[in-house]
C-alpha cells in the first residue's frame, strides 16, 4: 500500500467514525485495538490490514457498497459481490421476494432497490398505480417516493399529504445519514422542492409518529388507511441483495381491510 492509499483509507475510516458519532476511544474499544493505533490509521501513519479494514467497517455498520470502497482505498480487492437484478444467479433471491409479496395479498407490498426504484410489486399494490396524471412517473424504473409525492402522482389522492410527506422525507434523510449515498441526497432535494402542505412545529414531534405514521388515501369514493413496515435481508453478502427492501402496507382500520379483501375477489 502506498502512502497515498494509507492516507485515503484513513480519511474514509475517520469520516465513517464521525458519521456514526463515535470517538476514537469508542471505536477502538469496540474493535479491540488501541486508540493510538486507530489514530495512526486515520492519520495515514499506519497502514491497516484487510482484516482491520473489515473489522472497523463491521463495528461502524458501514454499508457493503462503502466497505468495498474502503477496501479499494486501502489497496485491497473488494470483498462483496454485486449481482445485477437480471442475472440468473439473482433469480432465487427475486423468487423469494416475489413469494413474500404474494403472501401479503390482499394488502399492498412492493420491493425497492437502494434508490427507491420499484423492483417488484404484488397485485394489490398495482391498483394504486391507476389514475396517475403523469404517465412518465410510471416509466421504468418507477421511483416510489417520486410517485408518492409528485403533484401529478399519488399526492393529490393522499389525504394527509403533509404528514406522509414529512414521514417519507424524514426517512430518506435518515437513510442518507446512514449510507452517505449521493444519489439519495439528490432525490431528497428533488422531493423537498415539490409543492404541497408542510408539517411543522409540535406535529413533527408527536410521539405517535415514532410508532407508525398512517397513509390515508382516496381510492375512488373510498378512503383507505395504511401503516407500513420495511423488511431487509439479514446478513447478506451481496451488495444488491443488501440494498433490497420490502415495504408492506397493512390496513390501519377494519374498513380498509374489508375493502381490500372485497377488491381482491372482484
Amino acid at each position: 500500500m502506498s502512502q497515498t492509499q494509507a492516507n485515503e483509507a484513513g480519511r474514509i475510516i475517520r469520516e465513517w467514525r464521525q458519521r456514526r458519532r463515535m470517538s476514537q476511544l469508542d471505536l477502538a474499544l469496540e474493535a479491540d485495538i488501541s486508540q493510538r493505533h486507530l489514530s495512526f490509521v486515520e492519520s495515514g501513519r499506519a497502514k491497516p490490514s484487510r482484516e482491520m479494514v473489515l473489522k472497523l467497517a463491521e463495528h461502524m455498520d458501514v454499508p457493503l457498497r462503502q466497505r468495498n470502497r474502503m477496501l479499494v482505498a486501502a489497496g485491497f480487492a473488494p470483498s462483496y459481490g454485486e449481482l445485477r437484478l437480471d442475472e440468473d444467479r439473482f433469480r432465487p433471491a427475486l423468487a423469494a421476494v416475489e413469494l413474500v409479496l404474494r403472501g401479503h395479498e390482499p394488502y399492498p407490498a412492493i420491493a425497492v432497490d437502494r434508490a427507491w426504484n420499484m423492483v417488484l410489486a404484488n397485485r394489490a399494490a398495482t391498483t394504486f398505480l391507476s389514475d396517475i396524471d403523469d404517465p412518465a412517473l410510471l416509466a421504468p424504473p418507477v421511483n416510489v417516493l417520486r410517485l408518492a409525492l409528485h403533484p401529478r402522482g399519488l399526492a393529490p389522492r393522499i389525504i394527509n399529504l403533509g404528514e406522509w410527506r414529512a414521514h417519507l422525507i424524514g426517512r430518506l434523510r435518515q437513510q442518507i445519514e446512514a449510507t452517505a449515498d449521493s444519489r439519495l441526497a439528490t432525490l431528497e432535494r428533488e422531493l423537498s422542492g415539490y409543492p404541497g402542505p408542510r408539517v411543522t412545529g409540535d406535529a413533527l414531534h408527536d410521539p405517535a409518529r415514532d410508532i407508525a405514521v398512517p397513509m390515508r388515501v382516496r381510492m375512488g369514493d373510498t378512503q383507505l388507511s395504511f401503516i407500513s413496515t420495511i423488511t431487509v435481508f439479514g446478513t447478506p453478502l451481496d451488495i444488491t441483495l443488501s440494498e433490497l427492501a420490502i415495504e408492506s402496507f397493512f390496513p390501519a382500520d377494519a374498513e380498509t381491510a374489508a375493502h381490500l379483501r372485497a377488491l381482491s375477489q372482484s
